[in-house]
Formats: C-alpha cells, sequence, structure tokens
C-alpha cells in the first residue's frame, strides 16, 4: 500500500512503535503526524533498547523521516535524541525533515505545565510535565511560535518578546512563578537553528512528492484513540488528534491519497494517568502482566496501570479511524493464565450500554461484561506463523477481531524484529 497510517487503538502504549518498525521495513518514507515527546516508541535491535520520542521510528531501519506540521517540537530534545541514536550508530541528520509549519515548545510551556498541574491537586490530570498542551493552546490561540519562524531574526526577535512578556505576566501573577529571559532563550533558539536549518522545509512537498513518484509512505502517529482531544476520555486526554484523520492536515496530505489503516492494540488494556478504566485489574494481577509486558512508560517511566482487553474500547477506534486490519502485541503476556476474561459490553444502572459513552461521569459507572477463554498456558515467544500458536491463542486473536469488527493481521509475540507473526 503507498500511503499506509498506524494508529493507536486503546489508551497510547500499544506497541505502536513495534508495530511501525516492523512495517517501516519495507516502506521508503516514515512520517510523524501529530503530538509531542509526552510519548515514546520503544524498539529492541537484538539486546539494545532504542526509545524515540520525537523522531518517528521508521529512522531505526534507515529511512527518510519527517516531522509535520500537527506536532509540537521541542529542539532541545529534538537535538539530545538524535545525539543519543547517531552515538549508536543510527543516521538521523541526512535522514530527517522538518515542517516549517510545526509549533515550537519552549521552556514557559513546560514551566507552565508544571504549575498548573500543582494547581489542580486532586484533579490533576497526570501529564508529563513536557509542555505540550501549552504549546498546543498557544497555537490555537494563535501565539504560537512556529519552526520556521527561526528562519527570520528579525521575526523572531518581534514574535518572542512578545510571548515572553505575556507568559511571564502569566508565570509571576497567576503561579508565582519565575520569568523566563527573552534574550537567552532567543540565543538558545538561533542556535538551535543553525544546528537543524538544512532539515527545516515545506514537509507537505516531501510527502506529496513520494507519493507522486510510487514510494510507499508509512505515517504514525502518538498515543491512542482514547486520549484523542476531541473523542477521547476528555478531560484524561492529550492535547492533539491521534486518530488517522488528523493524518491529512498533520502531513499536509489529501485524506484520498490514505490507502491502508493499521490499529495498534495489546491483547490487554492499558492506560497511563487518571481516568476511568472500565476493564482495570487489581493490583496483584497487573503486577503479574507489568514486568513480563514492560508496563512502565518509554517517556516517564510510571508504572502503567492494567486491565483485560476491552472491546467497546477498540471497536470504537475500529470506527472513528476506520481501520482495516489490526496488529495485536504481547500476547506472549497472557502465556501464563488457565483463562482470560475480554469486555465485550458495559452495562451501567442496571442497563446495558450499547456503545462506548463520550460522557466522562457515566463511563466511570459502567461496569464491564465479560467473556471467559481458555488460555493456552505454553509458550508462544518462539513461534513465527499463526498456525503454530497454540489453539486457544488462535482462538483468543480471532475473537478479538469478530468483537471488534477488524481482522487481525498481525501479532507480537515479544520485544524482538522478529517475534512477530504476519498472517
Amino acid at each position: 500500500m503507498p500511503a499506509t497510517v498506524v494508529v493507536g487503538s486503546q489508551w497510547g502504549d500499544e506497541g505502536k512503535g513495534r508495530v511501525v518498525d516492523l512495517l517501516a521495513a519495507d516502506s521508503d518514507l516514515v512520517v510523524r503526524y501529530q503530538g509531542g515527546n509526552n510519548a515514546g516508541h520503544t524498539v529492541w535491535i537484538g539486546d539494545q533498547k532504542f526509545a524515540v520520542h520525537l523522531i518517528p521510528t521508521g529512522v531505526l531501519r534507515g529511512k527518510p523521516c519527517v516531522l509535520g506540521a500537527g506536532m509540537v517540537i521541542d529542539l532541545d530534545v529534538l537535538l539530545e535524541e538524535e545525539g543519543e541514536l547517531e552515538s549508536r550508530g543510527i543516521p538521523v541528520r541526512g535522514n530527517l525533515r522538518i515542517s516549517e509549519n510545526a509549533h515550537l515548545i519552549l521552556p514557559y510551556h513546560k514551566l507552565i505545565e508544571e504549575q498548573e498541574e500543582k494547581r489542580r491537586g486532586k484533579r490533576a490530570i497526570g501529564t508529563t510535565g513536557r509542555g505540550i498542551g501549552p504549546a498546543y493552546e498557544d497555537k490555537a490561540a494563535r501565539r504560537g511560535l512556529r519552526v520556521g519562524d527561526l528562519t527570520d531574526r528579525q521575526t523572531l526577535t518581534d514574535r518572542l518578546h512578545d510571548a515572553v512578556k505575556y507568559k511571564n505576566l502569566l508565570l509571576k501573577k497567576i503561579y508565582g512563578s519565575p520569568s523566563v529571559d527573552p534574550d537567552r532563550l532567543y540565543h538558545d533558539l538561533v542556535t538551535l537553528h543553525d544546528h537543524f536549518g538544512e532539515a527545516i522545509c515545506d514537509t507537505s512537498l516531501v510527502v506529496q512528492e513520494a507519493l507522486d513518484s510510487g514510494q510507499r509512505v508509512l505515517f504514525e502517529g502518538a498515543h491512542g484513540t482514547l486520549l484523542d482531544i476531541d473523542w477521547g476520555t476528555y478531560p484524561y486526554v492529550t492535547s492533539s488528534n491521534p486518530l488517522s484523520g488528523e493524518v491529512a492536515a498533520g502531513a499536509g496530505i489529501s485524506p484520498k491519497l490514505i490507502d491502508h489503516i493499521v490499529g495498534a492494540a495489546k491483547a490487554y488494556t492499558t492506560r497511563v494517568g487518571a481516568g476511568p478504566f472500565p476493564t482495570e485489574t487489581e493490583e496483584s494481577l497487573a503486577q503479574k502482566m507489568r514486568e513480563p509486558g514492560g508496563e512502565f512508560g518509554s517517556t516517564t517511566g510510571r508504572a502503567r496501570r492494567i486491565g483485560w482487553f476491552d472491546a467497546m474500547v477498540v471497536r470504537k477506534s475500529v470506527r472513528l479511524n476506520g481501520i482495516d486490519a489490526l496488529a495485536i502485541t504481547h500476547l506472549d503476556v497472557l502465556d501464563q493464565f488457565d483463562e482470560i476474561p475480554v469486555c465485550v459490553a458495559y452495562r451501567c444502572d442496571g442497563k446495558d450500554v450499547p456503545s462506548f459513552p463520550n460522557d466522562i461521569a457515566r463511563l466511570a459507572g459502567c461496569e464491564p461484561i465479560y467473556e471467559t477463554l481458555p488460555g493456552w498456558t505454553s509458550d508462544t515467544s518462539k513461534v513465527t506463523s499463526f498456525s503454530d500458536l497454540p489453539d486457544n491463542a488462535q482462538r483468543y486473536v480471532d475473537r478479538i477481531g469478530d468483537l471488534v469488527g477488524a481482522p487481525v493481521t498481525h501479532v507480537l509475540v515479544g520485544r524482538e524484529r522478529d517475534q512477530s507473526i504476519v498472517r
């Protein structure tokens, strides 16, 4: 497929990095279309662990990569990430293009996010403190700075001083926080532009030219459908749209050019941060899955909350994203169970709930209705063919596909590249 999208089908952390890395092997260009460095994709190459936060996962396959206009970019983090990858033999500089329309995350965004979480107290959302939300706020309020603003020093000076003046008032009057020095920030941004300047361009043209020439383009987002700012479990969401519908705007192409949409979903469910989680298990059971599944955030290191597979969640994702096929990850983590519950529906106030609720209070009152499937209690981590999986593992995977309305075409049974089954 010339244009393929990989989208998270749960609350993020579905193993999208592994799925993108798998599909990137047969791609010519990999494009990140939204989000910032508040998410990370983890890929193991042999015994080496790589975690990328801004640069598309395709860089680990040596593919040209694009940071799209829908992103918010912390250039300090990008510089650090580039240096880390190149020090480990992964070429970045010649393979990277940065959209001139992408917005910048600046130091005051991180200060404001940190202070706002403190102000919320018990109502804190559980953000990562990377400044993503405040950067998207400035974008919507039309007072943000974009990557392309760095190319004109006078424009940068004027816009930066206006922005810092406003932010310093906010920091002082609302939060009682230290101010930001605009001259120091200007110097830092000029230095970063001098480093990345050759990579900054109209990336929509780069992507369009690749598609026009018949190249295979892979689009990756951050987070998952249930963290979408419009369709997720608001307000416990991210500040952008991870949905496949954002690809067109975030990458700068026509939606007519998208051919295939792959949803990544764990064989169970996890989420990080606060918010309702209908299938969440007790902590003793979560611990049995957390270590084998590596269920700690690649960006924050926070332990993830864990629950059984929720077909209500993924069914909504299939509908909203137009998912053509599912990639099920972490199946091997379930090798240890004799029986495996799967949530097939919700009940609230004694009544069946026909679809995943948009209202957060209603969702918090939902109880999962489970169908219990037999486990397989044998090691799947070395299986490379679907027909060689235990019969009950095959039935489990197929039942997931039936419940959510999308066929499962990829099954991942471990962290290594070759622990992947393609049907």
